[in-house]
């Protein structure tokens, strides 16, 4: 890949056991600590470009808007990290959303996204980087186009309520660790260069 000027990272936030929501849970699972929260507000200030799908376009302009409100059901925190998501430049790839989109400083991409992220990863400068959208960060895996892999994982179990598995039809992948960090002494922060494989790890 030479020549990439613009890394891209697929972020997500995970319970222990596999899956990016629990029905009947609030948002990060109820967990979510100061020092989580900070963290996100840095990397909010950080020149990233934030690439989702349609379904959490809706969701996070959704929530993004009513934590600008002042009776919004958000802590102060909450509020103030979901509002600056606004600030942050945001592509969403659709085929069923049209311009112009509602939430500021979001472009819309209607094209194949594997290919128009080829294309940014080489036009574009800072980082990219997912938000949510599982199946849009699962094809940008599949293709070979993700240089690192970031978990937030919540000590939650969510077998009866869980939903969104992440991992489902995923490729092997080798994991290599780069950073890994605990949040509020309970949020577990692990980011990895991915590497897909075709083989298990071992054998010729």
């Amino acid at each position: 890949m030479s020549g990439i000027t613009a890394p891209l990272m697929v972020d997500l936030i995970i319970s222990l056991d596999g899956y990016a929501s629990a029905e009947g849970w609030p948002g990060w699972w109820g967990l979510e600590g100061p020092e989580y929260l900070a963290w996100l507000d840095d990397q909010a200030t950080k020149v990233v470009t934030m690439l989702m799908g349609a379904n959490t376009y809706r969701l996070m302009s959704g929530m993004s808007g009513q934590a600008s409100e002042e009776d919004s059901g958000f802590s102060k925190e909450e509020g103030d990290s979901l509002a600056g998501l606004a600030a942050v430049p945001k592509i969403i790839f659709s085929s069923t959303l049209q311009e112009p989109l509602a939430w500021p400083n979001s472009e819309l991409i209607s094209s194949d996204a594997v290919q128009a992220v080829r294309e940014l990863k080489q036009t574009r400068s800072g980082t990219l980087s997912t938000l949510g959208s599982l199946s849009l960060s699962r094809s940008l895996l599949s293709a070979g186009l993700v240089d690192r892999y970031r978990l937030v994982i919540f000590p939650v179990i969510t077998g009866k309520t869980g939903s969104e598995r992440i991992y489902d039809g995923y490729p092997d992948v080798a994991l290599d660790m780069v950073e890994s960090r605990t949040f509020d002494g309970r949020l577990q922060l692990l980011e990895y260069i991915p590497r897909v494989i075709d083989a298990p790890l071992g054998r010729g």
